[in-house]
């Protein structure tokens, strides 16, 4: 069974509670933002040094930002994907 699986069952059962859903739901896309970039990282076969080598950005950066220490902006986003060989895509979904 691999991560991903472990993640999305917790997460599953996190959204049964109320306060742990309407904190989720308000900080969605942030959480959202930070799978995309570690997905993204760990397919591509990369450390987060390796990410902030290509990017020019720090390492400890990549780390807060992954982390949830750190909100990034559309431009950081887009470095990272630009570093990461794809392109950022930002869309609104029901």
């Amino acid at each position: 069974m691999d991560r991903k699986d472990d993640f999305e069952r917790y997460l599953e059962k996190q959204l049964e509670q109320e306060d742990f859903k309407d904190a989720w739901e308000s900080d969605e896309a942030v959480y959202a933002a930070r799978k995309a970039v570690i997905d993204a990282r760990i397919a591509a076969g990369m450390t987060q040094a390796d990410l902030a080598a290509i990017t020019g950005m720090n390492q400890r950066a990549i780390s807060r930002m992954e982390s949830g220490d750190s909100n990034p902006t559309v431009r950081t986003l887009g470095r990272i994907a630009q570093g990461l060989g794809k392109k950022l895509r930002i869309e609104f979904v029901s």
